[in-house]
């Protein structure tokens, strides 16, 4: 398989829609090849790559954003600054984890507290509305 992909079969072999190779082109994350005089555009081996590439960055939590920076990036010289995005985006997750655990903490509160409810007014209602 060299040129020989249209953009159906592109989309198919990395697993994702057509509208989202178009999305990722409209972005300047994948290459959009020339329209030859027949009129259907071809892609390779290497776009599969790239487009399963910033797939599996997002699915990673990176941004779009995040995923063009690290598509610039190449070789061994590039893995301190892969490494700084990476340790960002985990401390990011990790801040954005205890956040979530505080607000479980909070809403078992809550739930128990509407669970042993005998009164007129709502415990929920009353936590937000304070």
């Amino acid at each position: 398989m060299s040129e020989a992909l249209t953009i159906g079969a592109l989309a198919k072999e990395a697993n994702v829609h057509v509208e989202t190779v178009r999305y990722y082109q409209r972005r300047g994350l994948l290459r959009e090849p020339t329209r030859p005089l027949n009129g259907i555009r071809r892609y390779g081996v290497a776009d599969v790559s790239r487009l399963r590439f910033i797939k599996r960055a997002q699915q990673s939590g990176f941004t779009l954003d995040e995923v063009r920076a690290l598509l610039r990036l190449t070789g061994r010289p590039a893995c301190g600054a892969s490494r700084t995005l990476a340790a960002r985006k985990l401390a990011a997750i990790e801040q954005k984890m205890r956040t979530l655990a505080r607000l479980r903490r909070e809403l078992r509160v809550w739930v128990a507290a509407c669970d042993a409810n005998d009164g007129e007014l709502c415990p929920v209602l009353e936590k937000l509305a304070h």
